[in-house]
């Protein structure tokens, strides 16, 4: 009953168009009810409480950085690097998008961010070499969800506040599944680009090359330092996010000079706002969270999934078909936030490693932001690319299942998450 109240509150207010946030205080005034226990007052200290987190620090610093860099030209210059790089091979401006995203990711952690990057850049660059529109917005959005899986990410640090897990940890076993998305990446957009006629750009000289990567040279530094800082404990995942917002800003202000004082403003706006949607959403959700534990929803859930408690294989499969699903009608921030503190105790019950299962549930989450009919970096490519939904999702799919495949090899074989986790953790 519990169960059926929770999930009611939560989809019933969602269906009436009522935003996220507040159908999350809404569940948990629900479950407060039900459980003769309403007090307003808890509902508001809840919701102070959950925004009172130094880890979430992290999180309006690593936006900014991220809207530095579109403005301030890294951005820019990342694409340009990998233009000259691999450019010039059969279907190189798709493996630009690859590559540029792997690196893109590394320095703003957001999907959203990446895939406005890439496609203002290269979405016209494609169709005009002679690219299908679709499938060249499919390949930019599929790229552009690798940003919350290579560290850092902001889904990594929401997960793991809510879930009590360690970020850097997270940080770390991030990457290694990150570049397998990448090089599925690779491969698909090699089998359905043979099939096209495009023209290949010319190949760049040596000296071109190089004054390409001397250029972007300071934009690489940036993943650089916060994969070495973490490693090596000079500073924690949220004095990361400060030092890429500072670092990015000193680029683009002092070296590029491209991003002049009078811009500055409307920065630091822009990530005001999406800071506000993020941590609102947070606050919110610290109260379901808190009903979720006191009316005991994960104990219920437990008991519906204890025929799969014993095969640890079996419970992670239907739970990524859960979140896949839950995935196609909610957000990544949300899904984190709504979904983590319901699944941790059941993991946690199971003997599976949290780290691992946080790296198995971002990526999930991730791949949900190109499904339908929520799909927030769908909506930004087709505003960016001027295709409708429909078009953009057949171009997606070949992409899209490259994706599932490597989760669903990453659910088989745990090793290809926690012994890269372990060496890149020495």
């Amino acid at each position: 009953m519990t169960v059926t109240i929770f999930l009611g509150a939560l989809l019933g207010p969602m269906a009436l168009g009522v935003p996220i946030a507040f159908a999350l205080i809404i569940t948990g005034v629900a479950l407060m009810m039900y459980l003769g226990m309403f007090d307003a007052q808890i509902v508001a200290q809840n919701v102070l409480n959950g925004a009172d987190s130094f880890p979430l620090m992290a999180v309006p610093f690593f936006l900014l950085a991220g809207e530095v860099m579109n403005t301030g030209g890294l951005s820019r210059r990342i694409v340009d690097l990998a233009m000259t790089m691999v450019g010039h091979i059969r279907g190189g401006l798709g493996f630009v998008a690859i590559f540029a995203a792997c690196i893109l990711s590394s320095l703003s952690g957001s999907a959203v961010a990446d895939a406005a990057a890439l496609g203002a850049l290269l979405f016209p660059m494609m169709l005009k070499s002679g690219h299908d529109p679709a499938r060249t917005g499919g390949l930019l959005a599929s790229a552009s969800v690798i940003g919350p899986i290579i560290p850092p990410s902001i889904g990594f640090i929401l997960y793991g506040v809510v879930g009590g897990v360690s970020i850097t940890k997270l940080f770390l076993a991030g990457i290694f599944p990150g570049l397998m998305i990448a090089a599925a990446l690779c491969v698909t957009w090699m089998m359905v680009a043979r099939k096209e006629q495009f023209a290949l750009p010319e190949k760049q000289s040596g000296a071109v090359r190089l004054k390409a990567f001397l250029d972007s040279i300071w934009a690489l530094l940036l993943p650089l330092i916060i994969i070495v800082g973490l490693k090596f404990g000079v500073f924690t995942p949220t004095e990361a996010g400060v030092v890429a917002a500072v670092y990015s800003l000193f680029v683009s202000m002092v070296i590029y000079r491209e991003l002049p004082p009078s811009k500055l403003f409307h920065v630091f706006v822009a990530a005001a706002k999406i800071t506000a949607v993020v941590m609102f959403l947070v606050a919110c959700a610290a109260v379901s969270a808190w009903l979720i534990t006191v009316a005991d929803v994960p104990g219920d859930l437990a008991r519906l999934v204890e025929p799969l408690m014993d095969n640890q294989t079996l419970l992670l499969l239907a739970i990524m078909g859960l979140v896949i699903l839950v995935g196609t009608a909610m957000d990544m921030t949300p899904t984190i936030l709504v979904m983590t503190p319901v699944l941790m105790p059941i993991i946690k019950q199971a003997g599976i490693d949290p780290v691992y299962f946080g790296v198995l549930f971002i990526i999930n989450n991730a791949i949900g932001l190109i499904t339908p009919p929520v799909g927030t970096v769908l909506n930004v490519i087709c505003g960016v690319s001027k295709l409708n939904m429909e078009e953009l999702m057949k171009g997606v799919m070949p992409f899209l299942i490259a994706e599932v495949i490597v989760l669903l090899l990453l659910v088989l074989f745990p090793q290809l998450v926690t012994v890269p986790a372990a060496l890149f953790g020495r």
